[in-house]
């Protein structure tokens, strides 16, 4: 057993020197800083105290360090699995305490998932869901990100809610009450923002807007004028407790815990995959990656961290800066342990609007306008996909819109394979090649012959468009047809419906007086043929390597020898 395929951080500590901290450390206190106002926003977002934030950016990034096979994803908490508790653990209980202990089972719970689904190599689970359905849950859950921001905005009461028309009825509802200094603090944080990411300083946004909103605050006396700060922030670290396991509530977030699992993987997947395309002197392995995601949530939830994964912002950041391996996460980790033993009565007078203007400008970027037009280019049905996701999950909410996401990845996926992709082919001209009549023009077709190509898997799902397609194709031929030809170079499979739908057709051929010819079978179906009988039902005779074989052989002209290949098969005789 290779020890470094499960604990990565083996296969570079051994080799690490000075010119790799240069990196790791720039790019380690560049992320800490940033995760700092962040892990905090996104706490309040999840519904928790800020303080929770902080929590949950200590150990889960030290244990991915060290499990975990990319070497600058930057886990922590991040907007959509923080808006994804608030929506889970807030239909369950509205008190406070109770929340939070729900949140750290829901952390514990999420871990256990993910490290059981990469224990058993499961990761491929998360294919279910498609690209077009991510990008419109992803869109739709940004907005009911952003606009459930409101209240903190506009300094006013708007209660909790998934639905973006409730939100913006409330805010519409309570528009006279806005504070107008927490809103002139608010949009002014959202400026900067934007500006520092614009002009592209070397310090983060988020911070600046953290020192300006802490000093605008105190300085100009607005918390006295109904401007909702942060207050007293919980100093030290974290205590070690083992969260409470309550059957009833391990059984009511089973769902949300699922949820959590698979969307936190796919994010943490999708943009370690892409960090490690540019950098090339490691691999990304996918199951492993579940196994350090778990362990990271698992040891967060016995330091009262709720579930985190590999954040998008933060992993550019930490690779623009020049992170070069996992140390630049432990160097973060040991930065925020130092907030939170001396630097916590700094963000007393921290305004909730400056956290409400970090989660609105990060979240607003993940609305996804590109994918939406290049689908609406390039497949219809794809762009109809994302705008039912997009739409549900705006209507419905955000758990509503990930059911409706998976149902329609699962229904894309049952409908392409049981109508797939067929075509009647016609030879070039002076050619031994075939190509599709609905696609090429002044192709060769002889009304005595059918050539017929299936290109899918032949299985329960689709035997009868296999049957019901071929079917008509030789009755359109009418009574000239003397020879039906399948082209199963496309066909990679074949189950036992699949045999008996290709001995239906081969007795229809019969009744008709009509030859039957296979050509191109692969070895894996030859095998099955074999098993099934179907080389001495319909004759050895009758399986070529080409097609222009079958056809030659069909004109009584001679052919190559070829039918070694063509009745190739691993299975023995009996």
């Amino acid at each position: 057993m290779n020890v470094k395929e499960y604990i990565p951080i083996l296969s570079w500590l051994p080799k690490y020197n000075g010119a790799l901290l240069k990196g790791d450390l720039v790019a380690g206190l560049t992320v800490g800083v940033m995760l700092i106002p962040q892990g905090m926003a996104y706490a309040m977002l999840a519904g928790m105290p800020p303080i929770y934030g902080l929590y949950a950016s200590m150990i889960p990034l030290v244990l991915y360090a060290i499990f975990g096979t990319s070497r600058q994803l930057a886990v922590g908490p991040v907007a959509m699995i923080s808006l994804l508790i608030a929506a889970g653990v807030g239909a369950i209980t509205s008190d406070a305490d109770t929340f939070v202990s729900l949140a750290i089972l829901l952390a514990l719970m999420v871990g256990v998932i993910q490290f059981l689904m990469g224990v058993f190599r499961l990761g491929f689970l998360v294919n279910f869901l498609s690209h077009p359905v991510i990008a419109g849950f992803t869109s739709a859950a940004a907005l009911i990100i952003g606009f459930s921001q409101l209240k903190h905005l506009l300094g006013v009461n708007i209660p909790r809610s998934n639905h973006i028309h409730e939100i913006i009825g409330n805010a519409f509802a309570n528009i006279n009450a806005v504070n107008v200094p927490t809103l002139i603090i608010g949009l002014v944080a959202i400026a900067l923002i934007l500006l520092v990411k614009k002009i592209k300083l070397p310090i983060p946004g988020p911070l600046l807007a953290v020192v300006f909103g802490i000093g605008a605050v105190y300085g100009l006396g607005w918390y006295e004028q109904g401007v909702k700060i942060v207050g007293e922030v919980p100093k030290g670290l974290p205590d070690f407790g083992i969260p409470s396991l309550d059957f009833e509530s391990i059984k009511t977030l089973i769902p949300i815990a699922l949820t959590i699992s698979f969307i936190s993987f796919m994010e943490s997947i999708a943009v370690a995959k892409a960090i490690q395309s540019r950098h090339k002197n490691y691999k990304v392995v996918p199951n492993q990656e579940l196994i350090a995601l778990g362990v990271a949530n698992i040891g967060g939830a016995f330091f009262q961290a709720f579930p985190t994964t590999g954040g998008f912002s933060r992993t550019a950041v930490n690779d623009q800066s020049g992170a070069k391996t996992g140390m630049a996460s432990i160097i973060s980790a040991a930065l925020i342990a130092l907030t939170l033993l001396f630097l916590t009565p700094l963000f007393y007078y921290l305004p909730k609007a400056i956290l409400a203007s970090v989660i609105m400008v990060a979240v607003f970027g993940l609305i996804d306008f590109k994918e939406a037009k290049h689908l609406w280019r390039t497949d219809r049905g794809d762009f109809c996909m994302m705008l039912a996701t997009f739409v549900g999950t705006l209507a419905l909410g955000i758990e509503e819109g990930i059911v409706i996401g998976v149902i329609l990845s699962l229904a894309l996926i049952i409908f392409r394979t049981t109508q797939p992709h067929t075509a009647v082919l016609g030879k070039i001209p002076g050619r031994p090649h075939y190509k599709n009549i609905d696609r090429f023009e002044h192709l060769e077709v002889r009304e005595e012959i059918l050539i017929f190509r299936f290109d899918a898997r032949l299985y329960f799902a689709n035997v009868s468009y296999f049957k019901e397609t071929l079917e008509e194709e030789i009755l359109q031929k009418g009574k000239k047809l003397e020879l039906v030809i399948l082209d199963a170079d496309s066909m990679n499979g074949m189950d036992s419906s699949g045999v008996h739908a290709l001995e239906e057709v081969i007795g229809l051929c019969k009744s008709k007086e009509v030859q039957f010819y296979i050509v191109g079978v692969k070895g894996p179906i030859r095998d099955i043929f074999y098993r099934a009988k179907i080389m001495d039902k319909l004759g050895e005779d009758k399986f070529f390597f080409r097609i222009q074989h079958a056809v030659d052989t069909f004109d009584d002209k001679p052919v190559n020898d070829y039918a070694s290949y063509a009745l190739q098969t691993n299975e023995e005789e009996e």
